[in-house]
């Protein structure tokens, strides 16, 4: 199984490359993990606390059973994906039941921060995108999708994701082996992508 890492700052366009990977491959043969879905467990938290919690640093996310997930797929084993609440900030009760499949797509801002995951990835990927760019889709899509007002989504930004990404994410660049600047439609970068893929699963 080939698996491939795909991060890059809130808003960079990230979920848009790993369409456009999937697009050019069959689509039983691959599958997409989302760090999203790894937010740790904090039922024991009120809903006020969970919403204090700062999503955008590396301790929110449960990496060990991450990293546990991919190296059961690799075993051929199917792995139960937690499925995550942005409305009340907590895991639900469901899971996604994840198949084994030849290309694996694992996205998210913080998954080149830790080294055992960077490990798992045969291929590295950093999706960049100008800040300004970043927090206009981040805006468009709290507020669409997750409930919040316009205050809200600024004050985290500048207390916390902007920040964040000066410490955790944008250094992780560093460890990439394809950068996709995606201020627009790259396509050289995916064809790159999609030709190591076709060598290894062909």
């Amino acid at each position: 199984m080939l698996i491939i890492g795909i991060a890059g700052g809130t808003g960079s366009g990230k979920t848009t490359v790993v369409h456009q990977i999937m697009n050019e491959l069959p689509h039983t043969e691959v599958g997409v993990i989302s760090q999203d879905s790894y937010y740790k467990e904090n039922k024991n938290l009120s809903f006020d606390e969970r919403a204090l919690i700062n999503f955008d640093h590396p301790r929110a996310i449960d990496f060990d059973l991450l990293v546990t997930h991919l190296k059961d797929l690799k075993e051929g084993k199917t792995i139960d994906q937690p499925v995550y609440s942005f409305i009340t900030h907590n895991r639900t009760d469901d899971t996604i039941s994840t198949h084994p499949r030849k290309v694996m797509l694992v996205e998210g801002i913080l998954i080149l921060t830790n080294p055992e995951l960077r490990e798992l990835f045969d291929i590295k990927v950093y999706v960049h995108a100008d800040s300004d760019e970043r927090l206009i889709r981040r805006l468009k899509r709290d507020i669409a999708e997750r409930g919040r007002d316009l205050d809200e989504v600024l004050t985290r930004y500048q207390n916390t994701l902007k920040p964040m990404h000066e410490q955790f994410i944008e250094p992780t660049k560093a460890f990439a082996d394809i950068i996709i600047p995606n201020d627009k439609y790259n396509t050289v970068a995916i064809d790159v992508v999609r030709a190591v893929i076709n060598q290894r699963i062909l």
